[in-house]
């Protein structure tokens, strides 16, 4: 079968998600839809950095809703836009579309997702027949597919941690990283992105979705904040200024707690300079990576860093793997029973229908 698709929003996930769709051999891509005018009348392989794909992008939002459409790749900032993201999302729902997408946090764990906000997803899902899973990498899969599978190679497991450990100088976000994240902003100001309801709305999922999937009950979610100042002015390429005192690195941990004991940990080390906080915990790899380590017997580490060719900075492997992520679940997102959906409740998601052979 043929799953027809559109790709909402052609930023930092969108790109990839066009690219992993043409390449899939069960998926079709049939719409773009973009907010830029200056997109308006591309084609989508243009841009997504690749052939012409035959398919013209436009800014006509109501493509996403046609009866033929199987699912929509939402990638679409929800952070600086959410009311008019989430009304998209129960409107592409109750319409009967499924929906992937790396926005909308709070259904990263649909078990504890806030009980009014189902209360309006629910319904159109119901109404609509119709799916939706939320991914990424971090979070997403690098919180949950990965460490739930280094798991099953441990004995006598005591902790799982997982790491982001980053330079934000290369991620092609600067509205974000300044004013969401907060690297150069104002010591004395606590940034959005590490407010404890940030943290518990982002994060916390993810320690009860790799919870669920070692069949864990977490007590009790807790967090923890460290921030450090820039002790001198530099220069980012595309950000501009960062001055010295401002905010130029922050680490915060998300932990699960079983039975009192700290079994699950989400870990961010992230700089705008690498001579920010030089006692903090570096990356083995340029730009940043993600790491897994599991204290057991054995005690394992794994280290990812991914590269995207053509994708600007550090986090273009990243941005890819989130997309691809999303993209390779569709198949079975459009098959499963309605509902908001975790990746307990998919089957596993491989990259079969993406091989090439020469």
């Amino acid at each position: 079968m043929t799953y027809q698709v559109v790709v909402w929003g052609t930023g930092n996930v969108g790109r990839p998600a066009i690219r992993a769709i043409a390449t899939h051999r069960d998926l079709k891509l049939v719409g773009v839809v973009v907010s830029n005018p200056a997109k308006v009348g591309k084609d989508a392989g243009e841009l997504a950095g690749i052939a012409p794909l035959g398919v013209l992008a436009t800014d006509d939002t109501e493509i996403a809703f046609a009866p033929d459409v199987d699912c929509v790749v939402y990638a679409a900032t929800a952070d600086t836009r959410p009311m008019e993201a989430y009304m998209d999302l129960e409107r592409l729902l109750r319409s009967g579309r499924n929906v992937v997408s790396t926005a909308f946090y709070p259904l990263l764990h649909p078990a504890s997702a806030p009980p009014e906000l189902m209360g309006m997803l629910t319904p159109a899902m119901e109404a609509g027949n119709s799916s939706v899973f939320v991914s990424g990498i971090d979070p997403g899969w690098a919180l949950d597919i990965l460490p739930a599978l280094v798991s099953g190679v441990g004995a006598g497991i005591t902790e799982i941690r997982i790491q982001e450990i980053f330079n934000y100088a290369l991620y092609d976000a600067p509205d974000i990283v300044r004013n969401v994240i907060g690297l150069g902003g104002p010591m004395n100001v606590l940034p959005q992105m590490l407010e404890e309801m940030s943290l518990m709305t982002v994060w916390a999922p993810m320690v009860r979705v790799l919870a669920d999937s070692l069949e864990v009950e977490i007590d009790e979610v807790i967090t923890t904040v460290e921030r450090r100042p820039l002790e001198r002015t530099i220069e980012v390429p595309g950000m501009g200024t960062f001055e010295e005192g401002t905010m130029g690195a922050f680490r915060f941990q998300v932990t699960g707690l079983a039975g009192g004991h700290p079994l699950l940990t989400v870990e961010h080390i992230t700089r705008i300079d690498d001579d920010c906080a030089p006692d903090w915990q570096q990356p083995l790899n340029p730009g940043g990576e993600h790491r897994v380590v599991m204290s057991g017997h054995p005690h394992l580490e794994i280290t990812v860093h991914g590269n995207e060719p053509g994708e600007p900075g550090a986090a273009g492997g990243g941005n890819a793997s989130a997309a691809n992520r999303c993209v390779n679940a569709i198949p079975a997102v459009c098959d499963a029973a309605a509902g908001a959906l975790s990746p307990v409740d998919l089957p596993p998601i491989t990259g079969a229908a993406q091989v090439r052979l020469g």
